[in-house]
């Protein structure tokens, strides 16, 4: 008699479940350095982000937040990365063939705050705003790192567009 029961249940909260991943956010383990020193920034300790794919399914993604977007060069992995640019947006670049860039309609420039052990734009260009699939919200793992992720970019990155306009009003 109990196992109907779980079978049903089973049948309404698994696509409501999967619903709410999908349309909401969810919470995903972040590896590797490229992010030092906001996400991981010790060895030990992996950071547990809460993406929040609502963000950027109905509002537009800003400079300087922190995204997660599937990889151009491997569309079965993902990334998470500093958004730097949108589309405009003129960028110097950090090794990349250009020394500048016009970030195309459609497109964003994205980088790991740890330059030089990241691979992002300064690698492989300009990336298509289709592949970002979340911002990272806040830092959910481990409790001593419990914080709502900023949204900041390093004055050494704001596009050569507005940096003008960036220091004027400071």
């Amino acid at each position: 008699m109990r196992l109907p029961i779980f079978f049903k249940s089973l049948l309404v909260g698994v696509p409501i479940g999967v619903t709410f991943f999908d349309t909401v956010g969810y919470v995903a383990r972040v590896d590797g350095v490229s992010m030092q020193p906001s996400l991981n920034p010790d060895t030990v300790n992996q950071d547990y982000v809460f993406l929040n794919r609502w963000a950027v399914r109905f509002y537009q993604v800003s400079r300087g937040e922190i995204i997660s977007l599937t990889s151009p060069k491997d569309p079965g992995q993902m990334i998470i990365k500093r958004l730097v640019g949108i589309e405009g947006d003129v960028i110097q670049t950090l090794g990349y063939k250009k020394e500048y860039v016009k970030v195309p309609q459609g497109h964003c420039w994205v980088e790991g705050d740890h330059t030089g052990h990241t691979l992002d734009s300064n690698s492989f260009g300009p990336i298509a705003l289709g592949l970002v699939t979340a911002k990272a919200s806040c830092i959910v793992w481990p409790p001593s790192r419990w914080q709502r992720l900023k949204s900041e970019l390093p004055s050494s990155r704001i596009p050569v567009n507005l940096k003008r306009k960036f220091f004027e009003e400071k």
